[in-house]
């Protein structure tokens, strides 16, 4: 028997000890799980007709449902996805910050596939500080319908994986690595603060990428990086005099205290245009470092303060062929703010001190 035809059985059991209200909405992510497995990850990512491919990411939810914090996300996710239309969804960490989290993921789930977009989910921090380890979640989510995420348990993490997007002539043209930053410092009371990615990771992501460039005849393919924690080098972005960045920090870049070198290694290998984080809620800047771009989103849960960036997504939109893109801030209230082009808004990093 499949795992797909396993997960409908499981969630039965499951549901037997829940309530009513809970039982229907269970029900519901059954029903649509029967209906959308052959949607299920393996179908191609492709440029659309016009050679463009469309990324909304949203991070830091922080849903809680039964504290009935930061449900709001739910109705600003459908709001910039109605404008937006995506051909894929990014969630890029901190996403339900709770025990017993299939629910409050099945809500989430449950808009990506009413609107019919894929969408893939990269862990941050606060994901499995519950009761729920972080296997479990990556197991449950990779079961989800429309959700692309595929672990490749080569490596350490629970978030690694590929996605290859096609162009016009069915062949691979970009890639978009999602990769796990982790948790917490494992060197305490040493070093404290956030997690980093290790030097396996690191070595997982260059021969990666010494794969596919070696299959583009050793071309390297423009490429993403979404992950949750910023490198150390986004302070270098942000402080560089040389090319301004774009957007605010209004809070420290809260980056691990060891640098493992993934951006060396990105730096080194070539494919990478550009990463996309979360976990410092009220920073949104785009900035560049070494020629790549390091960007944060826009947080997608509200903020308490009114001066800080309201709640939104932010945009990036490939281009076929090209080592390029456009991206933008889309925010709840449906304006479109600090938009930009890379590399063309970013003068040259030649002089880049």
């Amino acid at each position: 028997m499949s795992q797909q035809s396993i997960f409908p059985l499981r969630l039965c059991a499951f549901a037997g000890k829940m309530n009513m209200k809970k039982k229907t909405f269970l029900l519901l992510v059954m029903v649509s799980a029967v209906f959308f497995v052959a949607a299920k990850p393996g179908d191609k990512l492709n440029f659309n007709k016009n050679g463009e491919f469309k990324i909304v990411q949203f991070t830091d939810t922080h849903i809680e449902l039964a504290e009935k914090k930061n449900l709001e996300v739910y109705e600003t996710v459908q709001k910039v996805l109605a404008v937006e239309k995506p051909d894929l969804v990014m969630v890029t960490g901190d996403i339900v910050t709770e025990d017993n989290p299939q629910e409050a993921f099945g809500r989430l789930a449950a808009i990506f596939e009413k609107a019919g977009i894929p969408y893939a989910m990269v862990f941050g921090n606060h994901d499995s500080e519950h009761n729920l380890p972080r296997k479990d979640v990556a197991e449950f989510l990779e079961k989800l319908p429309l959700c692309l995420n595929k672990t490749d348990h080569s490596v350490e993490g629970f978030t690694n994986f590929v996605l290859p997007v096609h162009g016009k002539n069915g062949k691979k043209a970009a890639l978009i690595y999602c990769m796990d930053s982790n948790e917490y410092s494992t060197l305490e009371p040493l070093i404290g603060g956030w997690g980093w990615f290790t030097h396996k990771q690191a070595g997982w992501f260059r021969e990666q990428s010494s794969k596919f460039t070696a299959e583009n005849n050793g071309k390297p393919y423009p490429a993403l990086a979404f992950f949750h924690i910023p490198f150390p080098e986004y302070n270098n972005a942000w402080n560089n005099k040389t090319i301004p960045p774009i957007g605010v920090k209004n809070e420290d870049v809260c980056s691990p205290e060891i640098n493992t070198g993934m951006f060396a290694a990105m730096l080194e290998s070539g494919d990478v245009m550009g990463t996309f984080v979360g976990h410092d809620h009220v920073n949104d800047y785009i900035g560049v470092h070494y020629g790549i771009a390091l960007a944060y989103g826009r947080v997608t849960k509200t903020s308490k303060d009114s001066t800080d960036p309201g709640p939104g997504g932010r945009v990036i939109v490939l281009k076929e062929g090209k080592r390029e893109f456009d991206t933008w801030i889309r925010e709840a209230n449906e304006n479109k703010v600090l938009e930009c082009k890379y590399p063309e808004s970013f003068v040259t990093f030649e002089k880049q001190k």
